[in-house]
């Protein structure tokens, strides 16, 4: 698989979380709503993880279809809900046409 191939599966976000919350958004992501984990799951999206160093969040997802992972998610009421749910503790920037947050460029892939 080449790099382009691996970037047209795979999406990376960044974002930050307000300084001391890091516990919250840590409980509210190991009570996340099983309505939430369906919409991902709808969506297609497989190996979903998320990592925090210092106050810097980086996630990554797979899915087969990047183009319907993003309708699935930009489309959800859930997704809404949960966007307002976390905007206290979560700084994050949102594209205002598709309404996802930018995704991160590929540099490396080792398969």
């Amino acid at each position: 698989m080449t790099r382009e191939e691996k970037q047209a599966k795979c999406f990376a976000w960044h974002a930050r979380i307000r300084p001391g919350t890091a516990e919250a958004y840590q409980k509210r992501h190991d009570e996340i709503w099983p309505e939430m984990t369906a919409v991902l799951n709808e969506a297609g999206i497989h190996n979903y993880t998320i990592w925090l160093y210092g106050d810097e969040l980086f996630g990554y997802y797979e899915c087969d279809d990047l183009d319907k992972a993003a309708r699935v998610q930009a489309g959800s009421p859930v997704v809404d809900r949960w966007n307002d749910f976390m905007k206290d503790i979560l700084i994050m920037e949102f594209d205002p046409e598709t309404g996802v947050t930018p995704p991160l460029k590929l540099m490396f892939f080792h398969p």
